[in-house]
């Protein structure tokens, strides 16, 4: 959690805040891969990349 805190202190202090949809984007793409993985429902998630 200090990693986030530690981000969220820089995008604030720097006003960085175009960095905030990218890693949204990244962290829902990792959730899709981790979670899809395991599935009955992987063949469909792997055809989209």
């Amino acid at each position: 959690m200090d990693f986030l805190k530690d981000l969220w202190n820089y995008m604030t202090s720097r006003n960085k805040w175009w960095l905030a949809p990218m890693i949204f984007i990244l962290l829902l793409l990792g959730l899709i891969i981790v979670f899809g993985g395991g599935s009955a429902i992987a063949p469909f998630i792997y055809t989209l990349f």
